[in-house]
């Protein structure tokens, strides 16, 4: 008789959520963000120069971008996304990038990117864009201020992300296509600030976007937390020099989704194994007692543990630092 899959009853739970989401999803996926117009982008040169001069010319130029699209999501008639735009297009708020179609792709930097020598690049996980941008925007500004002087913290929302109650959720599709992005956007900022110490943090679904850039990921520490997996099976899979760190609250419900990966006939269902166990070999750091949308809560102790990583510093286990 043929060897049943390896984890094949965790993964045959999560066929049945995918079914179960390839019936419910139409039904109430039906009002996408990505259905208010935006303008495409400027095309701009490379940024060659991370001083504050071109930096506050990128983030004027990406301003503009923003009123222009708050003006078309005025005239569609979406009164709130014109109002999240033209929050956006705040004089203290720093774009690298923007992008309001699709849902929006944005990059935005938190403190001083000139003078920073520790950056945390945050990637988020599933239902992020536009309309629900505050909360990654709040978990950013929430680490760069437990961070403190000589640090920054970017925002990547590079890619569209899947809905939590969706199939896109179940595969890596979607981070393989964001994959390259990521790539990209780390190897442009260790050529601008290559004295700084770079980590990229990687929550819930956007682990997966890690793993699959790892290999050419130029960063000191890839951080996962919240995850459901990373597309590999352990830390050697994953082909990074960087040290690989995984977190999760004691209350997340992430807890319980399956893990595992199934290769089948339309692609791959399953996300890997979970990285805070002792087989997948990442150094795991406390995080608390917190659920799935608490690790950037202000005082949390993950929160400060990922700020000790960021900082190339231990992570603490207890409520006060050590």
């Amino acid at each position: 008789m043929a060897s049943r899959p390896r984890g094949s009853r965790p993964l045959r739970t999560l066929l049945a959520a995918l079914v179960v989401t390839s019936v419910v999803v139409p039904v109430s996926g039906a009002a996408r963000p990505a259905a208010v117009p935006a303008p495409a982008p400027r095309v701009l040169a490379p940024l060659r120069d991370a001083g504050p001069g071109a930096l506050a010319e990128r983030y004027a130029t990406h301003r503009e971008g923003i009123r222009a699209a708050e003006r078309m999501a005025e005239a569609h008639g979406d009164r709130a996304r014109a109002a999240a735009l033209r929050a956006m297009a705040a004089p203290e708020r720093q774009f690298l990038f923007f992008d309001g179609r699709d849902g929006g792709r944005t990059t935005e930097v938190y403190g001083d990117l000139a003078r920073a020598e520790r950056i945390a690049v945050l990637v988020p996980g599933s239902d992020t864009n536009l309309d629900r941008y505050k909360r990654l925007r709040d978990g950013a500004v929430a680490l760069q201020r437990e961070l403190g002087g000589r640090s920054a913290v970017i925002a990547w929302l590079g890619y569209r992300t899947p809905g939590t109650v969706s199939p896109d959720v179940l595969t890596p599709g979607r981070a393989a296509q964001a994959a390259p992005g990521l790539r990209a956007f780390a190897g442009d900022l260790a050529r601008l600030r290559p004295g700084a110490r770079v980590s990229v943090l990687c929550h819930s679904y956007a682990a997966v976007v890690c793993g699959r850039a790892a290999p050419g990921l130029d960063v000191a520490d890839l951080v996962l937390f919240g995850s459901p997996g990373a597309g590999a099976d352990n830390v050697a899979a994953l082909h990074t020099p960087a040290t690989v760190w995984a977190g999760r609250g004691d209350d997340d419900w992430i807890a319980d989704v399956p893990h595992g990966q199934m290769e089948l006939p339309f692609g791959t269902l399953g996300l890997g194994a979970d990285p805070v166990t002792p087989a997948f070999g990442a150094k795991v750091f406390p995080a608390g007692p917190g659920g799935h949308s608490d690790y950037l809560a202000p005082g949390s102790v993950s929160l400060r543990n990922l700020a000790r990583i960021v900082s190339g510093r231990a992570p603490s286990e207890g409520s006060r630092d050590a």
